[in-house]
C-alpha cells in the first residue's frame, strides 16, 4: 500500500483492485462496495485523523454503546459520471445538513463539513473509476456515524466513527410494489426520532413490513401513530397521491423525513405548472378518491429508486388497484429529474456539483 497526504487527509492505496471482478451490468443494490472508505474518529472532544483506506471490517469492542443503545445514523445519496467522465453529486449540501441534524437529535457530534465534504470528494475521486456512465448508473454513497465509546452505561458515548461507503448502482427496478396501509403500526410518533435518519428507524420497521410482505404486499403506507388517520410515508420512501391533477404530499414534521428527492419533485413539479399541495392527507380521502375514479396515482419517492410506482393499496381488507395512466406525472418527473442528475439536461435549479 501506499500513503499520501491530500487536505490533511491520509491516503492509504489498495495495492490492488476488485473492479474487475464486478458484473456492472448485474448489480445487487448496496451489496458491492468499492475499493476504499473514508474514516474519522471522534476522540477527546474532538474529530481527528481523517483518512481513506483500503475498505476492511473494523475491530470494535463489544461494549461499543451502538450495540447496546443504538446511537446510529446513516444518509444515502449518489454521484453520476457524465459523457465528459466529469463526475457530480446531487445536492449533497441537503444531505450533510440533515446528517447533522440527524446527529444533534441523537446526542451525537456534528460532523464539520471539511471533514464530510472533503473526505467524500477524495473518495470519490479515488474511486472514480467504479461509477459508469449512462442514465441509470450511479454511484450509492452511504455516509454513517455510530457510537464506539466502550461502556454499558445508559448514556452517550463519548467517541464515534464516522465512515463514508461507495456503493456502485445500475437503475433500480422495484417490480410491481403494493402497499398496505398501517392501522397499528406507526413508523415515528411525535416527540421520537422520525424526522432523523437514525438506524433505529428503519429496524422498527422490519417486523410490520414482514407481516406485510406475508400478505402479499410489498410495502407499508405508515400513518400517523395518534389516530391512523393520517398518511405519511410509503416504506422508507416519502409518498405522493395524485387526485384529479393535483398531487398531494404530507409535510414534512418530527415524524417524517425531510427527503431530498420529495423536496426536489415538489420543485419540480411547480416549476413545470403542475398542482402541488403539501398538506395532511387523509385515509378516508384516499379511499374515497379511489372508489370514485379520481386517484390517478401512488408513487414513492427516495434516494435509491427517485420514484417507485404503488400499484395498488390495501386498507381494512379491501383492495385498491390502480388503473394504468398515460402521460403519468410519476414517468414525466422522474425523466426530468434523472436526466438532470446525470447531466442530460440543463441544471436550471444549481443542484448539481461538480467533483473536483
Amino acid at each position: 500500500m501506499s500513503t499520501t497526504q491530500t487536505s490533511k487527509i491520509e491516503i492509504i492505496k489498495a495495492t490492488s483492485t476488485k473492479i474487475n471482478e464486478v458484473d456492472f451490468d448485474n448489480l445487487s443494490f448496496g451489496a458491492v462496495f468499492t475499493d476504499h472508505l473514508f474514516e474519522c474518529d471522534f476522540k477527546n472532544g474532538q474529530w481527528q485523523n481523517p483518512v481513506i483506506k483500503p475498505y476492511a471490517p473494523i475491530l470494535m469492542d463489544p461494549s461499543s454503546k451502538v450495540f447496546h443503545y443504538g446511537q446510529a445514523i446513516f444518509e444515502g445519496m449518489k454521484a453520476y459520471k457524465d459523457d465528459n467522465n466529469d463526475v457530480w453529486l446531487f445536492r449533497p449540501d441537503e444531505n450533510f445538513n440533515r446528517f447533522n441534524k440527524s446527529a444533534v437529535r441523537m446526542a451525537m457530534p456534528e460532523v464539520p463539513e471539511a471533514i464530510f465534504m472533503d473526505g467524500l470528494n477524495e473518495l470519490l475521486k479515488l474511486d472514480k473509476d467504479w461509477i459508469q456512465r449512462g442514465n441509470g448508473a450511479s454511484m450509492y454513497i452511504r455516509p454513517f456515524m455510530i457510537a464506539t465509546g466502550p461502556g454499558v452505561i445508559a448514556n452517550p458515548s463519548d467517541e464515534y466513527k464516522f465512515m463514508i461507503l461507495l456503493s456502485p448502482a445500475k437503475a433500480y427496478y422495484g417490480g410491481e410494489v403494493k402497499v398496505i396501509i398501517a392501522e397499528h403500526f406507526s413508523r415515528a410518533a411525535n416527540g421520537g426520532i422520525g424526522a432523523a435518519k437514525a438506524a433505529g428507524n428503519y429496524a422498527a420497521q422490519f417486523y410490520p413490513t414482514n407481516l406485510a410482505n406475508k400478505d402479499g404486499f410489498q410495502q407499508v403506507i405508515w400513518t400517523d401513530d395518534a389516530t391512523h388517520t393520517k398518511l405519511e410515508e410509503a416504506g422508507t420512501m416519502n409518498v405522493f397521491f395524485r387526485i384529479n391533477d393535483t398531487l398531494l404530499t404530507a409535510p414534512t414534521s418530527e415524524r417524517i423525513l425531510d427527503g431530498v428527492t420529495r423536496k426536489s419533485l415538489i420543485a419540480m413539479a411547480e416549476k413545470e405548472g403542475l398542482k402541488v399541495e403539501v398538506r395532511p392527507v387523509i385515509v378516508s380521502e384516499l379511499v374515497e378518491a379511489a372508489k370514485n375514479g379520481s386517484l390517478k396515482e401512488i408513487f414513492g419517492a427516495g434516494t435509491a429508486a427517485v420514484i417507485s410506482v404503488i400499484k395498488g393499496f390495501s386498507y381494512k381488507d379491501e383492495y385498491f388497484e390502480m388503473a394504468p395512466i398515460e402521460n403519468s406525472y410519476a414517468s414525466f418527473l422522474k425523466e426530468k429529474l434523472t436526466n438532470l442528475q446525470n447531466k442530460l439536461s440543463e441544471d436550471t435549479f444549481g443542484w448539481t456539483v461538480k467533483v473536483q
